[in-house]
Order: C-alpha cells, then sequence, then structure tokens
C-alpha cells in the first residue's frame, strides 16, 4: 500500500519550487491559483527570502500549491493513501478527490490570512519538547496553561500558548526533555486561533465537496474520513485542535503502508515517520523535492500502488473503517447485494460502544474485505462497492 504526504508550516525553503517553474505549464498553474490565494506564489516559491516566506499568510497558500503542483505529475489513480500534516490537510483533501484544487488553494489563502490576523491579537508562540516521558510532558504542559498543539510523536510534542507562559516552562522544563523555541508567528492549533476558526467556516460553509476517491486520513484522531462534508468540518476544526500526527502514523503502521511519498518541500513528515516506525516496518519512502526525483516516485507508485492492468476495470469504492475495534457486519447482508448511499452495512464495536459503518456511494456489495469478529485499524477497508467500468 502506497501512501503520499503533504507537508506542513515549517518545511518550506527559499527558492524550493525554482526546479518546479522549468515543467511545461507550471508558471502559469501557480499565476492561476496566487490570483485565487491573494499572494503571489511564483515570487515566494523562487524569489522570496526566508522571513518572508515564514509568513503565515504567505507560508500556507504556498504549502499547498507546492504539494499539488508536483502531485500532477504523478500517477495519482494508483495512490491508495492521502495525509497532510496541519495545512497540508488541504492538499491531501484535493489529492483525495474531496475539493478541488482551486477550492484547496482558495482555503489554505483564507486560513493562513485569518490565522496571522489571530496572532496578531496576543504575543503568543509554540515551543518544542523534545524527550521526557509523554504524560509528564502533557501535565507541565497543563500547569503553566499550555495547550500541546502538535503531537508529531517519536518524542515531540509542541507546546503552544502565551509567551510569558513558554518562558516559564523552558526555565522549568520537565525531566529529561528539552525546550527548544520555535519561529512561528503565534500559538497554532489552539484556543488563540478561534477568531481564525470562525472566520474559515463561514467560507467552507459555502463549498460542495465530494467524498474521498482513497483513503484520507484526519489529523484530529488519526482515523480515515469518509465523507466530503465531515473532512471539511475537520479541516475547519483543525484550526483550533491539536495535530496528532503521532496518530496518523500509527495508523499508516496498522494498515501496513509498504511506500510512502513525501511531496515537496520534503523531508519533514519522512524523517518522522523513519523515527516513528523503524520498530514496526520501515515503509519505502522518497523524498519529492525536485522534478529530478519523480522518476524515483513513480517508480515506487508503480511498484506499490494500485496493480496496474490492461484489462478494463471495475472502479470501487471502498468502505473503510473510522476507529479501530471488531468488525461485525451488518446480519444477512451478502455479497452481491444491491446498497443505497447511507445505508448500514455493520458496526465496529469499541470500547466507547459501536460505531456504525455506512455506505457512501450506492451499488452492489461487490466484496467483503473483512469478517465478523475480525479486528480492525482505523483507515482499514472494509468492503467493496462496484461501479462503473473503465
Amino acid at each position: 500500500m502506497l501512501a503520499v504526504l503533504s507537508p506542513g508550516q515549517g518545511s518550506q525553503k527559499p527558492g524550493f519550487l525554482t526546479p518546479w517553474l522549468g515543467l511545461t505549464g507550471a508558471e502559469a498553474r501557480l499565476r492561476w491559483w496566487s490570483a485565487l490565494a491573494g499572494v503571489d506564489l511564483v515570487h515566494l516559491g523562487t524569489a522570496a527570502d526566508a522571513d518572508e516566506i515564514k509568513d503565515t499568510a504567505r507560508t500556507q497558500p504556498l504549502l499547498v500549491a507546492a504539494a499539488l503542483l508536483a502531485a500532477e505529475h504523478l500517477p495519482m489513480h494508483d495512490v491508495t493513501l492521502t495525509v497532510g500534516h496541519s495545512v497540508g490537510e488541504l492538499g491531501a483533501a484535493a489529492l483525495a478527490g474531496v475539493l478541488p484544487a482551486e477550492t484547496a488553494i482558495t482555503l489554505a489563502g483564507v486560513r493562513g490570512r485569518e490565522m496571522a490576523a489571530a496572532c496578531a491579537l496576543e504575543p503568543t508562540g509554540m515551543v518544542a519538547v523534545l524527550g521526557g516521558d509523554t504524560d509528564e510532558v502533557l501535565a507541565a504542559l497543563d500547569r503553566h496553561g499550555l495547550e500541546p498543539a502538535n503531537r508529531n510523536g517519536a518524542g515531540q510534542i509542541v507546546a503552544a500558548g502565551a509567551l510569558a507562559a513558554l518562558d516559564k516552562l523552558a526555565a522549568e522544563p520537565p525531566a529529561k526533555a528539552r525546550v527548544i523555541r520555535l519561529k512561528v508567528a503565534g500559538a497554532f492549533h489552539t484556543s488563540y486561533m478561534a477568531p481564525a476558526e470562525a472566520a474559515l467556516g463561514a467560507v467552507a460553509a459555502g463549498i460542495t465537496p465530494a467524498d474521498p476517491a482513497r483513503i484520507l486520513l484526519s489529523n484530529l484522531d488519526g482515523a480515515a474520513v469518509t465523507h466530503g462534508r465531515e473532512m471539511v468540518q475537520r479541516l475547519v476544526r483543525q484550526v483550533t485542535s491539536p495535530v496528532r500526527w503521532d496518530l496518523c502514523m500509527r495508523t499508516l503502521a496498522d494498515l501496513g503502508v509498504t511506500g510512502v511519498i513525501e511531496l515537496p518541500p520534503a523531508g519533514t513528515l519522512a524523517g518522522l515517520v523513519k523515527r516513528e516506525l523503524k520498530e514496526s516496518g520501515l515503509p519505502e519512502i522518497v523524498t519529492l523535492n525536485t522534478p529530478d526525483d519523480l522518476p524515483a516516485a513513480r517508480d515506487l507508485i508503480a511498484r506499490h500502488g494500485m496493480a496496474p492492468s490492461h484489462e478494463p476495470t471495475m472502479r470501487f469504492r471502498v468502505v473503510v473503517a473510522r476507529s479501530a475495534g471488531t468488525f461485525e457486519p451488518a446480519e444477512g447482508l451478502a455479497e452481491g447485494e444491491s446498497l443505497r448511499t447511507g445505508q448500514v452495512i455493520g458496526h465496529v464495536a469499541t470500547r466507547q460502544g459501536p460505531v456504525e459503518v455506512t455506505a457512501h456511494d450506492s451499488g452492489p456489495l461487490t466484496e467483503w474485505l473483512a469478517h465478523d469478529n475480525d479486528p480492525v485499524a482505523p483507515g482499514q477497508p472494509l468492503a467493496r462497492i462496484g461501479g462503473h467500468h473503465s
């Protein structure tokens, strides 16, 4: 199984889009997206210095544009799963078919501007807490009135909040932990971003999303999202919610992902995956930073993606588990029966109770991929719904 990762803020580097401008149509595409985002993406990706592309209002649409620009040169129809980190979720949602590229770019522009405006309201910031016991680190944050904005796995938690509270945490770090100040404009993914969440939600309310065409993981809980409207709601909520990249990586491991491509500017997420999954089985990784990396990325997709075929193929819609637990198919529901959109086809029994599994499209139940009492992970395929021939 192959996963494509879309990076978030902090991964950008001056001039990182320069080599991509040599590809046919790339500059025209960026100029069109610049009009939608309200920033000059060509300038930001080629000539701007580090300080200019550190500006939240500019960085966020730049990162989404970079990921989507590179993905246009990959056979995405053979990719099984997409996931993004923070603003990278907009790129991942577009690559999964939930949003058109233009909508993702427009939302990234709104998100960046509104989060920058929220940062200006109060002096806030973020620090990385490296090492230490997770429970002790979280308890220390709570004592200082700070919030865990990112949980990136591999012993890394990003704390966010008032600058004075961050100073106190740095002066009294948790046992066996280091505190490193991050050069960011404010406390992202915390309650301080509530005005930005409200503004983004007002714009997102006018979107008509599609349901994902492939597995799409959410930063909220690492679970697969099967409905487009729910993903848009999660994208809005994410502005004030912690990024649980640790849970996303756990799902990658649970699903047995064997190949990973990180879109440009690549490196940060690939590094986290390498550290977190080294014991459970490290996938083959390609960091896609320039067009020179495209052959390696295409080769990885050919070997780890959906199997290509010259025969006419049936387009399947895959129903996936949203939670970990034990699968219980609906009683008497057999392969070959017709399903209607929204029909309950089973439940996942969890510690918190049963979670319904519903068909997100109409068509025949072509194949059960999980059976009664099978343990399942978030994002694990449960059933295939047949579609049209292509």
